[in-house]
Order: C-alpha cells, then sequence, then structure tokens
C-alpha cells in the first residue's frame, strides 16, 4: 500500500504545479485578451493543452482517492491478521498493474486509469483466517440428449416471414405408344399451393452480473445450455409440432401410417424398418434415415440368433448407429417409444432459417439496471416444410424389437 500511497502523493503534487502553471498562463492570456482584444491560436492552444492535462491529472487523483477509500473500508472492518493479508494482497494487485506502471512512469496527459480490485479479495463475509478455496475444474452440467434430426434434413435459409411453394399433389400417366398421324393421349399433373410460416421459438435467463463477469466459464456455460434449450424445443416441433397457433407443421402428424407390403416370419424390429424403406421407396422416395426410441434401438443391438451371437453389433468395435445402410437417429422422446419414423428427410421435408440461433445479453430489461442483474435471450426463426408427407413412414413395431 506504500507504493500505491507514493503514486497518489506524485499525482497531487503534480497537480499543486499543473495549478500554479495554470493559473500563471491564465493570467497572460486575460492580459494578451484585454490588450489585443482577442487571444492568438498559440496562446489559445497552449491553454487547451493545460486545461486538458489539469483534468485528467484530477480525475487520476480521484480514482486513486477512491480505491484507498474503499479499501480501507473494509479492512477496518476485518480482524488484524486479516487486515494485514488482505492489504498485502490488494496492494500486489494494485502495483502488478501495468497500466498504474505506466500511469506512475509517465503521468500521460489526456489518460485516466482504474485499478481493477478483485472483491472476493476484500470480502468480509468469511470469517476466521482467509484461505483459498479448493476450486474443482469445469462446471458440473446437466446430461443433454443428443440433436440429429436437423442434420438429416435438407437446410435453407428465407429473408420472409413466410415460406410460399407450390407442392405436386397428383400425376395421372395416360403416356402411351402411338400410331403416326393419331390423336396423343394427355397426361394430367396436379398442384397445390403451400405457405408455411416462420415460427420463433425463444427463452429467457436472468443472472446475476458479476458472476458471468467473474467467471468466464459459467457466462459461456449459460450460452450452451440457452442454446441447447433452443435446439430441445426445436427437436420436437420438428417431429411433434401440429401446425396450431405458433407450432411448426411437424413431420408425425403429416408422415405416412405404416403399411407393410407383406409380411415376414417371426417378424422384428429390423424387419419393420425394412418394409417401411420399402413403403418409402414404392411412393419414390428411398428413405435416407431412421428414428427411434433409444430403449428401441438398444433392443435391435441386442437381437442374438439361436447360438447366442449378436446379429448387428459387435460390443469389441461398435461403429456408429447405422441399419440396413442407413443413419440411425436415437431420441430420448417417450412419445417415441415402441414407435419409428423412417423416410426421406433429405427430399421430403426442408428447414428454412430466418434467424439462426442467437443469443443477446441486455441490461436494460425491466430493473436490471438497479439490481446489476442482466437478461439473456436466446432465439431463433425457422420455418418448416414437409413437401412430400408420403415420404415419410411412422407406426409402432408389430413385434418387440428384441425378438429374432
Amino acid at each position: 500500500m506504500s507504493e500505491v500511497n507514493e503514486i497518489l502523493k506524485k499525482v497531487t503534487a503534480s497537480i499543486e504545479e499543473a495549478t500554479s502553471k495554470f493559473n500563471a498562463k491564465a493570467e497572460d492570456a486575460l492580459k494578451e485578451a484585454k490588450k489585443s482584444g482577442v487571444l492568438s491560436e498559440e496562446t489559445k492552444a497552449a491553454v487547451d493543452k493545460m486545461a486538458t492535462e489539469f483534468n485528467a491529472l484530477v480525475a487520476a487523483e480521484k480514482t486513486l482517492k477512491a480505491a484507498v477509500g474503499d479499501l480501507e473500508q473494509h479492512v477496518a472492518q476485518m480482524p488484524f491478521n486479516n487486515a494485514i493479508q488482505v492489504v498485502q494482497s490488494v496492494g500486489q494487485q494494485v502495483i502488478s498493474s501495468e497500466g498504474l506502471k505506466d500511469f506512475s512512469a509517465s503521468l500521460e496527459s489526456g489518460k485516466r486509469h482504474s485499478v481493477p480490485v478483485k472483491a472476493a479479495m476484500i470480502s468480509t463475509d468469511v470469517p476466521g483466517q482467509i484461505i483459498a478455496p479448493d476450486r474443482l475444474p469445469g462446471i458440473d452440467v446437466a446430461p443433454k440428449q443428443r440433436l440429429f434430426i436437423r442434420d438429416l434434413i435438407a437446410p435453407g435459409t428465407t429473408g420472409s416471414n413466410t415460406i410460399y411453394w407450390v407442392q405436386q399433389t397428383g400425376f395421372t400417366n395416360k403416356a402411351s405408344v402411338v400410331a403416326e398421324n393419331t390423336q396423343k393421349p394427355y397426361s394430367s399433373i396436379e398442384f397445390e399451393e403451400k405457405i408455411t410460416p416462420v415460427r420463433t421459438i425463444a427463452h429467457l435467463f436472468k443472472a446475476s452480473k458479476q458472476i458471468l463477469d467473474d467467471f468466464a466459464q459459467l457466462q459461456s456455460q449459460v450460452d450452451a445450455e440457452m442454446r441447447y434449450g433452443l435446439k430441445y424445443v426445436e427437436e420436437l416441433e420438428i417431429l411433434f409440432g401440429d401446425g396450431t397457433g405458433v407450432h411448426l407443421e411437424g413431420i408425425m402428424p403429416q408422415a405416412s401410417r405404416y403399411s407393410p407390403a407383406f409380411t415376414v416370419d417371426k417378424q422384428n424390429g429390423i424387419d419393420d424398418l425394412r418394409l417401411a424403406m420399402l413403403q418409402s421407396q414404392l411412393a419414390r422416395y428411398p428413405a435416407s434415415g431412421h428414428v427411434l426410441h433409444f430403449i428401441d434401438w438398444a433392443k435391435i443391438e441386442l437381437i442374438k440368433d439361436t447360438l447366442g451371437r449378436y446379429l448387428l453389433a459387435n460390443p469389441a468395435a461398435l461403429t456408429g448407429p447405422t441399419l440396413w445402410g442407413l443413419p440411425v437417429v436415437a431420441t430420448e422422446s417417450a412419445a417415441f417409444q415402441g414407435k419409428f419414423l423412417t423416410g426421406a428427410f433429405n427430399a421430403g421435408a426442408q428447414i428454412f432459417d430466418r434467424e439462426e440461433t442467437n443469443v443477446v445479453i441486455s441490461t436494460e430489461n425491466t430493473d436490471d439496471f438497479e439490481k446489476n442483474m442482466v437478461t439473456i435471450r436466446c432465439e431463433e426463426r425457422l420455418a418448416l416444410a414437409v413437401k412430400r408427407p408420403e415420404a415419410f413412414v411412422t407406426g409402432p413395431f408389430t413385434a418387440p424389437a428384441s425378438g429374432g
């Protein structure tokens, strides 16, 4: 602390010297103005420069006095042994500040400087000796579901609040062989206009400004949690949105019901998914992926033959989740247990991002400024167009997925 006080003394002495010089220069300027009626540019510039330097020194003195005064108040409320440690710790922070070193060396004009002192170092809430707590690395976070549904669907962007598109709803093929000079047959193609509105998914979060400032990792974790929360709801909307109100019109309510072209002896979950692929293929949309519950996928992976050997899984070297050459997206959604969704995600649907996921922090919401709080908003705007509902097939497994 003695070094801080020495710097403060230098600043105070500089102010006294600057005051006398400024007063003398001001008197000279006054005499010049009375004599000639105006001030010369040189005199005016000199006075302005001295005024700037003087104001900067006064501001620096106030900053240093405030820092020292606040520290003294905190220290005065502590036991003597604690006070010694705090003074040494805070003093080291102040002296080690690079900005203060530069300021002390040159006392540059026109610059202000504040010394950041960690509040935790001068807290009076810790009883007894000040002992640094053991701090575990990282943050213990809640487990999350993996989200991959969006990755299966064709991406897109839009600059509007509505997606207008045209869907082919029918095709009657009358093409045939015809003789020369005879009437050619007419085929018919039917279209329907479709309008898909852009929807908003959003949520807010309040936090202490201090805790976000003090723990950078916590701020990034809040950002990650909010983005995850948004994507989780987006996932549910893409799958189950009913199109009413502000909801997306999801895939499941529009998908074709599972209706296998034939049955298989001892049919199980593996057969169901292959027959669903066939149903999608017969609709002229080859499937590109499967979605099913974690439990049902585990049952399929654990199917064994009569000798107890796994049909699909190799426990020693598991590969990515695939079945019949297509990626499998496992979900925790309870609505999916015992069911599946197979379809041409890349051709039958498309997502249009109007505003990609963004996180905004504000201190101007309600009384945040008064309470040192921040409001964090996370939102996105998107539209989902299920262009070919027949490209998707959904239904329950006809037999326990573990049957085999």
